[in-house]
């Protein structure tokens, strides 16, 4: 079971207004002893989130016990959430408690709440109006004083409406809705987030000087647009920090997934995108230009592609351009 002793909290960085503005609204709702239903992508910290909406109510010194909810079967769901009592089900020797009793007097932080089966939905609502549930395999009825924080980067309206989540759970759990930001939302925030998980990892690998980023690493991280979010940027920057041959991280893979052994085939036609060919398109439909300057628009538009496809891998890019990594440098100061 989860530990019920004190949890070491961690903080969120940030001092973007939409970043700041998020907290403001956690702050203000996490005195009030009710259910938050956190939104958001992946990576986007809702975990974090629930941690500091815990610390911020009048329930910090009781137990912070968290369950995934999609990295169980449905069958085990229920038995985890409310426990069992011993010869329940086969394999059941002892009485086993469940998160939620675990987490009496504090709050219990479900993730991935769409992933709950309807079985246990019914359960979960009966908890929320009546403060009592039963184990698996019993019929006394156990109080429990339980703040719950639910959190999805699924669409449960939608979910609601196709029958597929219990709308009166819903309506219970959503007392407050708070929208994570996504960090392309959260510009300002990047190379802040950037430099602290730089400088964790450099003491990590005892490093005795903070990283920094060149000049074209501090672009490429700015212009990314991090699906994965701030989950993302924490691996893509220890990845540039442990692979740096200096304190100046100037390398960035946003793919380790791009096969230095691809066909030659395969480099050519992804010259051939989409933004390749609405450039070409572009150059040919403006008005007549002295050949120089054709040649040299020509010449950042295919850098500029081979860049974004490559996700920012200097020398990936100069592969697929046929060019030496030196080459591409020198092309990339050129324009500066």
């Amino acid at each position: 079971m989860p530990d019920r002793g004190v949890i070491q909290q961690r903080e969120a960085l940030g001092q973007s207004e939409v970043f700041l503005d998020f907290q403001e609204k956690l702050s203000r709702v996490a005195p009030v002893d009710r259910p938050v239903l956190l939104l958001g992508e992946r990576g986007t910290g809702k975990e974090l989130a629930a941690s500091r909406l815990h610390f911020l109510s009048e329930r910090w010194q009781g137990p912070f016990v968290t369950l995934n909810c999609s990295t169980l079967s449905p069958s085990l769901i229920e038995s985890e959430l409310f426990g069992y009592e011993k010869g329940a089900f086969t394999g059941a020797e002892t009485r086993r408690i469940g998160r939620f009793e675990a987490a009496d007097g504090g709050t219990l932080f479900l993730d991935e709440i769409g992933a709950i089966p309807s079985i246990a939905q019914e359960k979960i609502l009966r908890v929320v109006e009546y403060a009592s549930f039963e184990r698996v395999g019993s019929a006394t009825s156990i109080e429990v004083d339980v703040r719950i924080v639910c959190a999805t980067n699924a669409d449960l309206a939608a979910m609601a409406d196709r029958g597929e989540f219990k709308r009166d759970l819903l309506d219970r759990l959503s007392f407050e809705v708070l929208f994570l930001p996504p960090l392309r939302h959260r510009g300002e925030d990047i190379l802040l987030l950037a430099h602290h998980f730089a400088a964790r990892m450099a003491f990590e690998l005892g490093h005795s000087e903070t990283p920094r980023f060149s000049r074209n690493a501090t672009r490429n991280l700015e212009k990314h647009t991090w699906q994965g979010n701030v989950r993302e940027l924490k691996n893509v920057v220890e990845r540039a920090v442990y692979k740096a041959d200096s304190a100046v991280v100037d390398h960035i893979e946003f793919d380790p997934f791009i096969s230095p052994f691809a066909p030659e085939e395969h480099k050519k036609a992804v010259l051939t995108d989409s933004s390749t060919a609405e450039a070409e398109v572009q150059i040919s439909s403006e008005a007549p230009r002295p050949l120089k300057e054709a040649i040299r628009k020509l010449e950042q538009d295919l850098v500029q592609a081979a860049l974004e496809k490559t996700q920012y891998n200097q020398r990936k890019a100069a592969d697929l351009l046929d060019l030496t990594y030196d080459q591409l440098r020198g092309i990339l100061r050129k324009y500066k």
